[in-house]
């Protein structure tokens, strides 16, 4: 493994650990106030996602075309600015759309560099890293920014704005290389209909954007329903009690991260629909769940489902953008879907708790609609030796 990943582990685990951290301080403002409605947690979700979606013909193309390791430090930069809005007061709506802009940036070029960093044989090893630094920081961010908004919202933003920064510092160790691919002249929004259609032309490919378009709807909707079903089920009072729920979550992914390298290699993409069935199931089980240790014990294997299912598919989209339109623009494209997916799962859910469903009737219907939707993009996936072949080619 190249050892210049080491620097971008660390630089992603204080960004992380500070996309965490603003998140819970942003649920806090919401708890402890009262004037705000139960809408208002997936309402700020959507608004978040929005930057992913709009940005998405350009972002890619941007990671493409500039050094990686600096937009990195474009984007932390971004989310510092964010936290500074909401540091000042400004509609939360607003401020927190700011951070999904810098989110939308980073993505590409966290995950574009990847390829540049290691090979295809230490691939799917690397993003099991990326994702246990992310997880761990998401452990660490939910629990430390939870205990200190409880505390204090000022101080709690103020922590974010100076991780976010200490993350673009650690970020200047990574190598400046210049892009590999040429600017696309013409129009933006031609060109990623073009990327669409390429992506969209081989089972392996579709499976790719389409599981992790899933995963990520999944994951979006589960934890604002977590926000409502904790304080009516498991009777949680502040965000440091959900936070510390979210935990097991977090460390089941840890777990499925780490053990996927060994279980489903590139050259294996098919078996990732099997813990995708079985996130289903765990999440349809959740929703029965009425004490706080059974539903821990869920919720750990949701996350280990859920880490084991989606390693090996961001493995398989950059290999397949590195070879064809570029990492970023690859993982651009991915983010686009994803984020799609996850606008209308976490509307939907929004505008079914405006009308008063209840989060655990939500959470069963979120489970069944995984299942039949993983095996929707199950429905033509190649086998494993059209794949090998597939993979010789690149």
């Amino acid at each position: 493994m190249n050892k210049q990943i080491y620097p971008l582990l660390i630089a992603q685990f204080l960004s992380a650990f500070a996309d965490n951290a603003i998140l819970f301080t942003v649920i806090a403002m919401v708890m402890q106030s009262a004037q705000l409605p139960g809408w208002y947690v997936p309402a700020l979700q959507s608004m978040f996602l929005v930057a992913f979606v709009v940005l998405a013909p350009w972002v890619g193309g941007f990671a493409d075309n500039h050094p990686k390791s600096r937009v990195l430090i474009i984007a932390n930069l971004m989310k510092a600015a964010g936290a500074g809005l909401l540091l000042c007061h400004v509609e939360p709506l607003i401020a927190y759309c700011v951070v999904g802009v810098g989110a939308a940036i980073y993505g590409p070029a966290k995950y574009g560099i990847l390829p540049e960093l290691a090979g295809h044989e230490f691939l799917v090893k690397a993003n099991s890293w990326i994702e246990g630094s992310t997880i761990s920081a998401i452990l660490l961010g939910m629990i430390v920014g939870a205990k200190m908004a409880d505390y204090s919202i000022t101080w709690a933003l103020a922590g974010t704005i100076v991780i976010f920064i200490a993350s673009a510092l650690t970020t200047i160790a990574l190598p400046v290389r210049v892009p590999a691919h040429q600017t696309v002249s013409g129009s933006r929004i031609v060109a990623f209909q073009r990327q669409i259609a390429t992506f969209f032309s081989t089972p392996r490919s579709r499976f790719a954007m389409l599981g992790g378009a899933l995963f990520w709807a999944a994951a979006a909707t589960l934890r604002v329903i977590i926000v409502a079903w904790a304080p009516l089920v498991l009777l949680s009072k502040n965000a440091t009690e959900i936070a510390e729920l979210t935990l097991f979550l977090a460390i089941g992914i840890i777990a499925g991260s780490a053990l996927v390298p060994r279980l489903i290699p590139l050259e294996h993409l098919r078996r990732a629909r099997i813990p995708a069935y079985l996130m289903a199931v765990f999440i349809i089980a959740l929703s029965f769940a009425d004490s706080i240790w059974p539903a821990r014990f869920t919720l750990l294997f949701i996350g280990m489902m859920g880490g084991m299912f989606i390693v090996p598919i961001n493995a398989a989209f950059q290999e397949l953008g590195q070879h064809s339109i570029g990492s970023g623009s690859a993982v651009a494209l991915q983010s686009f879907f994803q984020n799609i997916a996850m606008l209308l799962a976490v509307g939907g859910y929004t505008f079914a708790a405006a009308h008063h469903i209840t989060p655990v009737i939500a959470m069963l219907i979120l489970g069944l609609s995984v299942f039949c939707m993983t095996f929707l993009v199950s429905l033509h996936l190649p086998n494993a030796e059209e794949i090998a072949t597939d993979i010789k080619l690149k």
